[in-house]
C-alpha cells in the first residue's frame, strides 16, 4: 500500500490494488472493482496490500473519539456541462 494514502484525509487520493480502485474521501473510503488473490506470490503480495489498507482504515476509525452511527451518503446528481 502506498504510504501516501491516508484514509479519510482528503477528497483526492485514489489507490489501486489489482483491479480494485480505492477512493479516499473525508467521510468514507470507497472500494470498487475486483482483486483476484491467486494462490501464488503475486496473490500473496496483493493480499498483503489489501490487508495493509484495511488495517489503516481500522486504525483511523478506532482513533476517532466520536463516530456517528451512520454517515449520510448523498446521491450524486448530474449537472449541466458549463463548458458545452
Amino acid at each position: 500500500m502506498s504510504e501516501k494514502f491516508k484514509p479519510y484525509a482528503n477528497e483526492a487520493d485514489v489507490l489501486r490494488i489489482g483491479d480494485l480502485e480505492i477512493e479516499n474521501r473525508v467521510d468514507r473510503v470507497t472500494l470498487t472493482g475486483d482483486v483476484v488473490l491467486t494462490c501464488d506470490k503475486a496473490g500473496l503480495a496483493l493480499a498483503r496490500e489489501l490487508q495493509a489498507l484495511v488495517g489503516s482504515v481500522v486504525t483511523v476509525l478506532e482513533a476517532r473519539k466520536e463516530l456517528p452511527d451512520v454517515v449520510e451518503v448523498k446521491q450524486a446528481r448530474t449537472v449541466k456541462n458549463p463548458f458545452a
